[in-house]
């Protein structure tokens, strides 16, 4: 649940976590390597369409929110030790208190929510990822590339073979922007629902990355005697 509240900042820095990745203007061998998820989650399309997805579901988010804040309050009552987690023993005897109900309930409140909030967020995925073969060819056929590979399937490449930033700018060429909300009675595909499962890691990692380098930041300069 976390991620609802974070991945509109995270958008901005998987772009530019994205962008960071060495590109050379031509691939060595004719073979290349791409993150198809990340070049996604790297697109502007995608970005502003999280963007929209925060401010159009303000309301879900503050509800999922005030939820989970009830539900904590919840658990805590159960945490006879005070600490912080329920044991074996504190789950067994919570199993009849009236909160392991009320808990229950906002579980499912949060779900409902947070499928309302998923679905958008996975029709926007959607929409760049049916652009995204196309975006690589552009890219393959300018490149004269011959191979490509997921970076899952090479132990070891040359920086220059990765033309993740290439394909974000051949698919913001081809996708500038999408739409947040899902027709009536949309279902999507089970590839659009495992790369935007992708993307959320990619946006939280690098939420935490960020939220590391703002607490070294902050952290004061070493003093040194004399100095």
């Amino acid at each position: 649940m976390k991620l609802i509240t974070k991945t509109i900042a995270a958008a901005t820095l998987a772009g530019a976590a994205v962008a960071a990745t060495p590109a050379a203007a031509q691939v060595s061998g004719n073979i290349a390597v791409v993150n198809p998820p990340a070049t996604i989650a790297g697109s502007s399309a995608l970005g502003a369409a999280y963007g929209q997805v925060n401010t159009t579901y303000a309301s879900q988010i503050t509800q999922i929110q005030q939820k989970q804040q009830q539900a904590q309050a919840l658990i805590r009552q159960l945490d006879t030790n005070n600490d912080g987690n329920l044991d074996a023993a504190e789950q067994q005897a919570a199993q009849n208190a009236p909160q392991a109900q009320q808990i229950a309930t906002l579980e499912r409140e949060i779900g409902q929510l947070s499928n309302q909030i998923d679905l958008a967020r996975i029709y926007a995925v959607e929409q760049i990822l049916q652009q995204y073969g196309a975006a690589l060819q552009t890219v393959t056929t300018a490149d004269n590339i011959q191979v490509v590979l997921s970076p899952d399937s090479v132990t070891w490449s040359n920086p220059a073979a990765n033309i993740n930033q290439k394909v974000v700018t051949a698919l913001n060429a081809r996708v500038p922007s999408v739409q947040i909300t899902p027709p009536q009675g949309y279902q999507p595909s089970q590839q659009a629902v495992a790369v935007f499962q992708q993307v959320q890691q990619i946006y939280m990692i690098a939420t935490a990355r960020q939220q590391q380098a703002a607490q070294q930041a902050q952290q004061p300069a070493p003093v040194t005697n004399g100095r």
